[in-house]
């Protein structure tokens, strides 16, 4: 399993990198104000009333992925790249919080990026979020740790919790 998870990191950065580049090279000056305005507003539909389920890693720990996920009730765009995220927090998720991140565009793909970000009780966190239709996929750091993350994107529905359609 070692194994596994240490080709799909270095997977992961190789793509990644191709992604970044190939992002530089598709920001071009032809995306106007209403295709920037329209992606915001997929973004805001997204992450608003959404659970990011999936897992993540520690570097250097040999355990199997962990369990985990985010419950974020609203999505709200602010100044510049900056956007408030309604969410629940904690080891139980009973504390709910406006966090204000940074989100970054790789062509018509949103990247949440925050570094040194601050959490109360939880200490300060760094992490590379990209969101893709229905599916997360990103790396984390704290003080001394840190790791991979991935999953999907569960949305509510009517009262209930539902996969979005593609």
């Amino acid at each position: 399993m070692d194994r596994f998870i240490q080709t799909a990191a270095a997977l992961f950065v190789i793509l990644t990198s191709w992604g970044w580049a190939a992002a530089k090279d598709a920001a071009s000056p032809t995306t106007g104000p209403s295709d920037q305005a329209a992606m915001e507003k997929r973004f805001e539909q997204t992450m608003t009333g959404v659970t990011m389920v999936g897992y993540f890693t520690i570097t250097g720990q040999k355990d199997a992925p962990k369990e985990d996920s985010y419950v974020i009730s609203k999505a709200v765009k602010g100044a510049g790249d900056n956007w408030t995220l309604t969410a629940k927090i904690g080891e139980k998720g009973n504390i709910e919080l406006p966090i204000s991140v940074p989100v970054k565009w790789a062509g018509d793909t949103p990247v949440i990026s925050v570094t040194d970000l601050g959490l109360p009780g939880l200490g300060s966190y760094t992490a590379r979020v990209v969101i893709y239709k229905d599916q997360y996929s990103g790396v984390w750091s704290a003080a001394n740790h840190g790791g991979f993350m991935w999953g999907r994107l569960v949305h509510e529905r009517a009262g209930a919790t539902t996969a979005p359609s593609p």
